[in-house]
């Protein structure tokens, strides 16, 4: 299973899905960002290698949504609402993570 997890810039919420998630046993996870700056900027290709997208803010799934409308027919967008409020690999947003992302994905 493919997981691309969305944030702005890709250097605190979506990188920690990324780690947190790739540890998972049939999982692959990246973390991109929407931003031009971003450590990796969301890509058509992204979209397209993903099973689901988890994007952290609404403002993420808009310009998401916008930019890749005919890409993500078919495919489950889901807005985590996690703000920006945490370091990379913060203990309480990787709980938060597992703890959202469950609600949408069957583990093994």
């Amino acid at each position: 299973m493919n997981l691309l997890f969305v944030c702005s810039e890709n250097r605190l919420r979506s990188p920690t899905g990324e780690e947190v998630f790739s540890k998972y046993e049939g999982v692959n996870a990246i973390g991109a960002g929407t931003n031009a700056d971003a450590e990796t900027t969301v890509s058509g290709d992204l979209i397209e290698w993903a099973d689901v997208v988890f994007v952290m803010e609404k403002s993420h799934r808009n310009k998401v949504s916008k930019k890749f409308k005919e890409l993500l027919k078919g495919k489950k967008l889901v807005c985590l609402d996690i703000p920006d409020n945490y370091d990379r690999m913060d203990p309480v947003l990787i709980r938060l993570l597992k703890n959202k992302v469950a609600k949408h994905v069957r583990f093994r």
